[in-house]
Order: C-alpha cells, then structure tokens, then sequence
C-alpha cells in the first residue's frame, strides 16, 4: 500500500495562513508612522490620541505574539510530522488568547470616543448639538467599535476557556462556530460602515460614476452580510456536534473561501482598478487593515471545500 503524502494542498494551505497572520501583522507592528502623532495636537485632545495609540500598539503586540505562535506551531508540525493533539490544543488557545486582547486593545478608542469632549464637539452644529450629525457618528463610529472591542474579546475568552484540558470538545466546537460566525459578522459591521461613511463624505456619485466602486461597496455590504447570515443559520445546525470530524467541513470551507476571496477581490479591485481620484476614506481604512491577512484564507479553504474526507487530513498525523 503507498504511503499517502504527508505534504497535501491542505497542509500547505493553513502553513501560507499562518505565514500571512503573521507578516500582516508584524508590518502592523512595525509600521511606527503614528508615534508622536499626538504631538499636533493640544489639551485633552493630546492625550486622548496618545491612549488610543498605545492601547492599540499594546493589542497589536499580543496578535503579534498570537501570530508567532500560530507560524511556529504550523512549522514544528511540519518538522515533527506531526504534534500530539493536547499540543496543538494548548497552542491554540494561546493563539486565541492573544487574539482576544488584540481587539480589547480597540476598547479604549470606543470607549473615549463617546465620552470625551472631542465627541461632542463633532457633534455640534453652529454652537448646538445636531442629533442627525450624533446618531450618524453613533452609528458609523462608536457602536462598530464598541461592539469589536467587546463582543470578539468576550466570545474568544470564552472559547479559550472551553479549550482547556478537562473540558469537552463538544463546548469548544460550540464556541468555536460562535466565535466564527461573530468574527464574520464584525467584519460585514464594519466594513459597511466604513463604505458608509466614505459615501457621506465623496458623495453618492463616487459610487455610481465608477463602477469598480459599486462592485466593492455591493461585495462588502451584500456579500458579507449574505455571507453572515448562511454562516449563523450553519452555527446553530451544528452547535450539537460533539466530534470535529462530524462538522461540516466542506460547508466550513465554503464559508472560509467565500470570505478570503471577498477580502481578496477587494484588494484586487483597488489593485486594477484604483487610481487618485478613487482614492478615499475606503481604501484608507481597508489597504491599511490588521486583517487583510484574510486575503490568504481560499489557500486553506479551497482545500476543505474540495475534500472528499470526512475528517481534516491533519487529523491523521496528528499524534495521540
């Protein structure tokens, strides 16, 4: 009988993953553009730019380290053909963990930007406060960041405490489609908002005038939000399951596809596509996300989607 090859289109996938997390992330890390920035500024102001910055920095750091930790382990099991499952499991959740704090890091600049004087200020029109101009930033702004910065954290601190030794797998497959299904759900909020916002300050014709604009603004809005949804009604039809090898992992591979290639023709949109007059608040915000990494995800999710397995092929070199 031949030897199946231990090096398969699965394997290579979550490795060029992992290598995305991390160079993502480590540019993040290193891109030191925003230090002294506060230095424009005066009074209260000043110091609210210099929370905001460290507390971000300080949340890049631990994704930094969660990167590392996920690069790191994709390579020993690699190396060791393999890794013992409590292992992996333990290195996960430290990944997990350092996810969390990453977008707890986000939680100063929601919590400041509703409470400092600077908000309010935005918010005031001809010497009064406007509740049109209020409830737009509440909505485009405040609330986004409000609920990444507290909702990620909560679901991925729980899931890291399902995955540890004494629990049962059953509890962490349940987190883990809850965590998914939020993160998918939080990116949709944003993203949207984000469109949103660039739409209230170019005008509507920076949509309708370009097309590519309207292709990106549809894909973000409707795709993802689509996207949220099958992949909730998917969690709750499978929040039962007790093994991972009873999951839907070709539905699972859909759904991870379907949202790197959303993030992936985004880029490839701006790439073809952009020039100086589309340039805006848009592209600002999405060339320079932490999560563009997502753009990697159809490397380890055509795979799965394609697999005619029941159980990952990971799982059988995965020493017990």
């Amino acid at each position: 009988m031949t030897k199946p090859n231990f090096y398969s289109p699965l394997k290579i996938g979550f490795l060029i993953v992992a290598v995305a997390y991390f160079l993502f992330t480590f540019q993040g890390m290193f891109t030191l553009s925003w230090v002294g920035e506060w230095e424009a500024f005066d009074g209260s102001l000043r110091l609210i730019i210099f929370a905001e910055d460290i507390s971000a920095a300080i949340g890049v750091a631990f994704r930094l380290v969660a990167s590392a930790i996920a690069l790191g382990a994709v390579i020993l099991y690699f190396a060791r053909r393999g890794l013992p499952t409590s292992r992996v499991k333990k290195l996960f959740r430290l990944v997990v963990i350092g996810e969390a704090i990453y977008w707890l890091g986000l939680l100063t600049t929601a919590v400041l930007s509703l409470t400092s004087s600077f908000g309010i200020t935005i918010w005031r029109v001809n010497g009064h406060v406007s509740t049109i101009p209020m409830f737009t930033s509440l909505l485009i702004y405040e609330i986004p960041l409000l609920i990444e910065s507290i909702v990620i954290p909560a679901v991925l601190f729980k899931l890291s405490h399902e995955l540890a030794p004494n629990k049962p797998v059953k509890s962490a497959i349940k987190w883990g489609l809850i965590a998914g299904t939020v993160y998918i759900l939080v990116f949709w909020l944003t993203s949207t908002t984000m469109w949103v916002s660039t739409v209230l300050r170019q005008g509507i014709h920076y949509l309708t005038s370009y097309p590519e604009n309207l292709l990106s603004f549809s894909l973000t809005s409707f795709g993802l939000l689509a996207l949220t949804i099958f992949t909730g009604y998917f969690a709750k039809k499978s929040i039962g399951t007790e093994k991972l090898e009873k999951l839907g992992l070709r539905t699972i591979g859909g759904i991870v596809t379907a949202l790197g290639l959303l993030y992936l023709s985004n880029y490839l949109i701006w790439l073809f596509f952009g020039r100086d007059e589309t340039w805006s608040y848009w592209y600002l915000w999405f060339l320079g996300n932490l999560n563009m990494w997502l753009l990697s995800l159809p490397m380890a999710g055509l795979p799965l989607l394609f697999t005619r397995k029941s159980p990952p092929e990971a799982a059988t070199t995965v020493k017990q």
